[in-house]
């Protein structure tokens, strides 16, 4: 079976974790942070799990991660 190419945004976007879950950046953070409280930036900080929808698609997308 040749080799799968990796998705280049996928592989900088998430990354697994040893027991298969797939993590991720919580979005909203990068600009326009004035009007957003800061408990709010702080939450968002903090690393969440992808959605049970999309777990397939982003293995298939980070093969060798």
């Amino acid at each position: 079976m040749p080799k799968l190419k990796t998705h280049s945004g996928a592989k900088k976007r998430f990354n697994l974790t040893k027991s298969g879950k797939v993590k991720r950046a919580r979005a909203y953070k990068s600009h326009i942070l004035t009007k957003k409280d800061t408990k709010r930036c702080r939450r968002l900080r903090t690393t969440a799990y992808a959605d049970g929808t999309n777990i397939d698609a982003v293995k298939k997308m980070i093969p060798y991660k």
